[in-house]
């Protein structure tokens, strides 16, 4: 990675900015391209003034032009929580379509890899489970999720047809509930939610029943394994996740009592088209990039904690 430059989009935003910092840390020069709709500067607020890093302020959706040499180009813009595309579901669309088309326009300008950052949502509410790469999944085209979710299908579908019509060089990444710090206190996604709550000593909202399951993996491991996939010339897609499931019940539980609350917990009611279950199947990941998760669920969910414990005292409410 020496020498090479990169350009990061979304790159201010929860997992873009620690692929801008294991960049840097790598030997690469990065650019980080971020319009700060759900991404903040205080994210790679710590890297500016590194030579080797630039951000600039820019809305992928309109024209896109980096100048100079580009070797890899790491596609992450997006709205990525509920609460978050619900709020902007036509800037969630663009950016996966128009936002896809002028990044994977980019690329083949420079000659540069890309990576898609896809998720596990293009499975929808799965029929099958694990769920595997080639599993098509169960996904309600104008449900409210369906905003993001078909948004990430069409840009695989367009980084595909770049790759098999123009020759482009790329990969797609599903990327399975990730957690970790610098998630914002209040982005409406169920870890730093609870964590939030349980700090506070405020009751811990688990939607439906809490039997609904999800698989957690630590930032620190997610970004190993697009790294993994940026490295490779494997186009994927490619589930990076860990298999580890738990129902959202144990997890509300299990956060209370890393954190010692007393939180009480509230069930509340289930989101329109919320998955059931959600749990990666990695033996393609494991096969093709030797990468498996290394830090087990507990471990990741104390780190996270001690850092909201400092975060919420800094955070504004709506952040």
């Amino acid at each position: 990675m020496n020498d090479s430059r990169v350009v990061v989009t979304g790159g201010a935003g929860f997992l873009g900015s620690y692929l801008c910092e294991r960049l840097l840390e790598r030997g690469a020069a990065v650019v980080c391209l971020d319009n700060f709709l759900t991404g903040s500067p205080r994210n790679v607020e710590h890297l500016i003034g590194r030579p080797a890093f630039r951000l600039v302020e820019c809305d992928l959706t309109g024209f896109v032009h980096v100048p100079g040499q580009v070797d890899l180009v790491l596609h992450f813009a997006s709205a990525a929580s509920p609460a978050d595309y619900l709020r902007h579901p036509i800037e969630t669309l663009k950016v996966g379509s128009m936002g896809t088309l002028h990044a994977l326009g980019l690329a083949a300008e420079k000659g540069a890899r890309f990576v898609l950052a896809s998720t596990s949502e293009v499975y929808g509410d799965p029929l099958e489970h694990p769920q595997k790469e080639t599993y098509w999944g169960n996904v309600n085209p104008v449900g409210p999720r369906s905003v993001y979710d078909e948004a990430k299908r069409f840009a695989e579908s367009l980084t595909t047809a770049y790759r098999n019509s123009r020759g482009a060089d790329t990969g797609i990444v599903r990327i399975f509930n990730t957690y970790g710090p610098r998630m914002r206190p209040h982005d409406g996604r169920a870890i730093p939610t609870f964590i939030r709550q349980a700090l506070l000593g405020e009751p811990i909202t688990v939607t439906g029943d809490g039997s609904q399951t999800r698989s957690i993996c630590y930032v620190d491991d997610t970004i190993d394994g697009v790294l993994a996939l940026a490295d490779s010339d494997f186009a994927g897609p490619v589930n990076i996740g860990n298999p580890a499931e738990m129902s959202m019940t144990e997890l509300a539980e299990t956060i209370r009592d890393l954190t010692g609350s007393s939180s009480p917990i509230r069930y509340v009611e289930r989101p329109v088209d919320d998955p059931a279950v959600r749990r990666p199947d990695t033996s393609l990941a494991e096969e093709r990039l030797g990468w498996r998760p290394r830090i087990d669920p507990v471990a990741g969910l104390r780190r996270t904690i001690d850092w909201f414990a400092k975060a919420l005292t800094t955070y504004p409410r709506a952040s």
